[in-house]
């Protein structure tokens, strides 16, 4: 990350579901999108043009551990020390974006419950500081709320697995303090061999509670059971096309399909790692997954403030524009364009409260432990 921080700007520049939906719900669909006008008719001021009515829904920022190492900062004024200040929030037109929880160094281990907490409490702090520009948010409804504010809506999470401590009590806790995303991966429950019975309790109970599951860097076997065991829609945070860069996190072909088939959401991280050194690398991951998955399975992840390097083009949250002019150039259609940055973020988190809506009225919660289910 060093090495980017020459290109940072000063801050003065600066579901699923089996029941119906219930009737108050309206969803937008892309057949009432109304295209944005553009007198200049150049693609950056049209990128522009369309992130103001349809900002951008940043799936994941590392922001939350990037802080703990700063002895100061100030995210209003701007902070050279991170990718994602307010003021570049504000110039790369972001509306909305989750904080992860992910634990520095892997999936932590018995001190994940507490170390995960600590995170989330520092996470809710920083929002609380910084009021004039962030806002916290949990549901749909929240989120149009604090962008109709002029605010950036905060999620938590995606959060390890391994925060949980094998607990269903601790994933309802933790969805009360305002976790929002889980990623299954790295625990015994959750591994290379897919999930187990105490496993598919967890996605069960995720759902009841409205907890997303992320599917990112998840072995194949368990992507495929979730998939076909969430009555909610799944993210995959961090996840490109592995045809086009063979990244273990990326998807192959026929998995995009089956996220497609499922309309689950594929949020493709701008990162030269996972997709390329350059801003039309990132375009051709976005135009894979569109084309193999659907306009409404594709979303961004900044991935920003992870210590992951990032395109030249792309080096912080300010440059999200240039993306998005670079899909205007290659003939997006707007409304398309409008699902990627917002519609479709908005589509899974409405999809994981329809889904808790109806699974609370079916079940009570879980009382299953991992050692009745598993042994």
């Amino acid at each position: 990350m060093a090495d980017l921080q020459d290109d940072l700007h000063s801050a003065a520049e600066v579901g699923r579901v089996d029941d119906p939906l219930p009737e108050e719900a309206v969803v937008v669909g892309p057949e009432d999108y109304e295209p944005v006008s553009d007198p200049d008719d150049t693609p950056l001021t049209r990128a522009r043009a369309v992130l103001a009515a349809h900002p951008v829904a940043d799936g994941y920022s590392g922001l939350p551990a990037a802080l703990r190492r700063l002895p100061w900062y100030d995210l209003d004024l701007g902070e050279s020390a991170v990718d994602a200040d307010v003021p570049r929030l504000r110039k790369g037109q972001v509306g909305a974006v989750f904080w992860s929880l992910h634990l520095p160094g892997g999936p932590g281990g018995d001190g994940a419950v507490g170390a995960t907490l600590e995170q989330l409490d520092l996470a809710k702090a920083v929002v609380a500081a910084h009021e004039q520009g962030l806002r916290p948010a949990r549901t749909a409804g929240e989120v149009a709320d604090a962008r109709n504010c002029g605010r950036v809506a905060v999620l938590f999470g995606p959060a390890g697995a391994a925060a949980l401590g094998d607990s269903l009590s601790v994933l309802r806790s933790l969805h009360t303090l305002g976790l929002r995303v889980l990623t299954l991966a790295g625990t015994s429950w959750a591994g290379a061999a897919g999930l187990t019975r105490f496993g598919e309790e967890v996605v069960r109970e995720m759902n009841r509670v409205g907890i997303v599951p992320d599917l990112s860097h998840a072995s194949t076997p368990t992507i495929r059971r979730v998939l076909t065991l969430s009555k909610a829609p799944v993210l995959f945070t961090r996840s490109a096309a592995r045809a086009l860069r063979p990244h273990p996190a990326n998807l192959p072909d026929d998995l995009l399909a089956e996220v497609g088939r499922a309309k689950g959401l594929c949020l493709v991280p701008l990162t030269a790692e996972q997709a390329g050194p350059g801003v039309r690398d990132v375009a051709d991951h976005l135009d894979h997954v569109r084309s193999l998955a659907g306009p409404e399975c594709v979303g961004l992840s900044g991935t920003y403030d992870t210590g992951s390097a990032h395109p030249q083009e792309l080096h912080d949250t300010s440059c999200y524009p240039r993306l998005i002019a670079e899909l205007l150039r290659r003939g997006w259609e707007e409304s398309d364009v409008a699902l990627l940055t917002w519609g479709n973020v908005q589509r899974v988190l409405r999809g994981a409260d329809f889904a808790a809506h109806t699974a609370q009225q079916r079940r009570p919660p879980s009382t299953a432990t991992i050692t009745a289910l598993d042994g």
